[in-house]
């Protein structure tokens, strides 16, 4: 079949690569000028910043990215994050091991005088159990959330016996579950919240506890650093795409898809160009598809896309810092922080914040004696939007700009003491900045809040011949996830291609 790529972030790259390895005629179309999207890394002044994700898990045995490199002959440039990060609490600190007994460890001295400590340990230990049995069942590639019968069938082939161990928590949240379990510290629900925030894009309260123990758990199945960048992932799946036949067209956006009887049969690009194709596989969002098709919308995607709330957006800065002795937490093996600065705040809008440097010695990432540091926290994106749209309201946008700037180096400098005093090049970064890179509806990004196995999206358009992948569809959220779900796409294809 002639393939349509459209889209060069991880779950677009992943499937052309794959499509092409399997034979298929791929065509990979990226409106920027260099793959990636979310987790692309950009070059400004002589720093190499990672523009949205900057830690990548999935690379352990019979992880998504594990079997997609042994796939396509991928050696991928990942160095084990150990440990994983930091969380600064209000009036305490936790290091986030992924070696397990140091993570048991810590988190007996973490809550040694907590009147519930026996709970708190008992609720991590067994989510610990939980999310092996849902690793264990996701590597199994169960078609979920089914389309058809036959993906009914196909999801209860994957079933075993450690599968039972998740049924009672199937319909409960993280907090529910940990309520229920006689979790009642404050630190401890804060942590757990923090956590979830930033890997299953929610809080306790509303997070699957089955996709919420598995997310939480990342850092115990391994988190890296990627060298040269999180965009080194797309970049080595749009290698393995070129030598595996397929073609790849850089600012190519794509302005237009035209349909015939239910199917997509070529995209317009900004160019001008006129690609024709067999299939779409779209790394978009429901809201970016539907835009893109217009009229000939599907009535369900449209009326999906109505009724969907927006995704978190992110405020980032991206700082070049100059690195030395002086320059860093207590201890300056960890190089991921997140901080939460007041218990009695909602976490997001700078009152939780995630710092990320680039890898000490990775010279592709900054000068000499320097290292790029991102720092993000989870925003709405509908006041930066009110604020961009409102007419002579620059200069009340630019002060929302600084004042978070502001407030997060304040943040940060309770992990990185004197930080303000080396940085060298700040950037700022708002969903108004990510919408104009990334094409993404409203700058939105990371995903839908995973909320219930049973509201999750499938990569099903309503269009016979076009997919979606990257974070819209489950599992949603983190390189591992898109590559998920651009397996599950990619396997789609292969049975529709059978049948033809």
């Amino acid at each position: 079949m002639n393939i349509l790529v459209v889209g060069a972030g991880v779950g677009g790259a992943t499937a052309a690569a794959l499509l092409a390895k399997a034979g298929h005629r791929v065509t990979l179309l990226e409106a920027h000028v260099y793959p990636g999207g979310c987790a692309g890394t950009f070059f400004h002044q002589g720093y190499r910043f990672d523009a949205g994700a900057t830690l990548a898990g999935g690379f352990h045995p019979g992880g998504p990215h594990d079997v997609v490199g042994h796939t396509l002959g991928i050696r991928w440039k990942t160095h084990p994050a150990e440990p994983a990060w930091r969380v600064h609490l209000p009036d305490r600190t936790i290091t986030r091991f992924g070696h397990e007994a140091n993570w048991h460890a810590e988190l007996e001295r973490t809550f040694a005088a907590a009147p519930d400590r026996d709970a708190i340990l008992r609720f991590f230990f067994r989510s610990e159990r939980i999310s092996d049995a849902v690793w264990n069942f996701a590597a199994r590639r169960p078609t979920w959330p089914p389309s058809s019968v036959a993906d009914l069938f196909r999801t209860a082939a994957t079933l075993r016996p450690d599968t039972l161990l998740t049924l009672p928590l199937l319909t409960q949240t993280m907090g529910a579950w940990a309520r229920s379990s006689g979790v009642r510290d404050r630190a401890a629900l804060t942590f757990l919240d923090a956590q979830l925030l930033i890997s299953a894009q929610t809080t306790a309260d509303n997070a699957s506890a089955l996709f919420g123990a598995a997310a939480a758990d990342l850092p115990r199945k391994g988190v890296n650093h990627i060298e040269g960048g999180i965009g080194t992932i797309s970049r080595q799946l749009i290698d393995a795409l070129v030598a595996h036949g397929g073609e790849v067209h850089y600012r190519q956006e794509v302005t237009r898809f035209e349909t015939r009887n239910g199917r997509i049969i070529a995209a317009h690009t900004n160019k001008g160009a006129r690609f024709e194709c067999d299939a779409v596989v779209a790394n978009f969002t429901p809201w970016d598809l539907a835009r893109l098709l217009g009229k000939d919308a599907p009535p369900a995607l449209t009326r999906q896309t109505q009724r969907m709330r927006d995704q978190w957006g992110a405020f980032t800065l991206y700082l070049g810092v100059q690195d030395d002795d002086e320059n860093g937490a207590e201890d300056s093996s960890v190089e991921h922080h997140q901080v939460v600065a007041d218990y009695t705040q909602p976490l997001g809008e700078t009152n939780s914040i995630f710092l990320s440097f680039s890898m000490r010695g990775d010279a592709a990432r900054a000068p000499a004696g320097h290292r790029a540091l991102t720092i993000s926290t989870h925003t709405r994106t509908a006041e930066w939007w009110a604020l961009r749209d409102k007419p002579g309201a620059k200069q009340e946008y630019d002060d929302r700009v600084a004042h978070y700037a502001e407030t997060m180096l304040t943040h940060a400098e309770r992990a990185v003491p004197g930080l303000r005093s080396h940085i060298r090049l700040q950037l700022e970064g708002t969903p108004v900045t990510f919408r104009f890179y990334t094409r993404r509806h409203r700058g939105g990004v990371g995903g839908f809040p995973f909320t219930s196995i049973f509201t999750a999206r499938g990569p099903a358009t309503g269009l016979h011949n076009a997919w979606l992948v990257g974070d819209s569809i489950f599992p949603g959220q983190s390189t591992a996830g898109v590559t998920m779900g651009a397996l599950r796409v990619v396997d789609e294809i292969g049975r529709r291609h059978f049948k033809m």
